[in-house]
């Protein structure tokens, strides 16, 4: 007998992007902007995944896309604590 099946890797980083998304067109319905902190978490989630993956399947290592991605939450963070360019 075979447990519930587990979530596939590429499916978990689709909706991660796909709440992020939502998150990000909020302001544009008027509806407010998300805390900054909780845009970098979901960024932060979804670098583990991709990390996660590609030590599962080792043909999906792409650093340059890991560099951007940290690049991207450590500015968010940046400006998010107040400080700007």
């Amino acid at each position: 007998m075979s447990g519930p099946a587990r979530p596939d890797l590429a499916t978990l980083s689709l909706l991660v992007l796909l709440v992020l998304a939502v998150l990000l067109f909020l302001p544009l319905l008027g509806l407010g902007r998300p805390p900054v902190w909780v845009v970098a978490a979901l960024l932060l989630v979804r670098l583990g995944l991709q990390f996660w993956r590609a030590r599962t399947q080792p043909g999906l290592r792409r650093p340059g896309a890991w560099l951007l991605d940290v690049v991207l939450i450590g500015l968010l963070l940046w400006v998010g604590n107040g400080q700007h360019l």
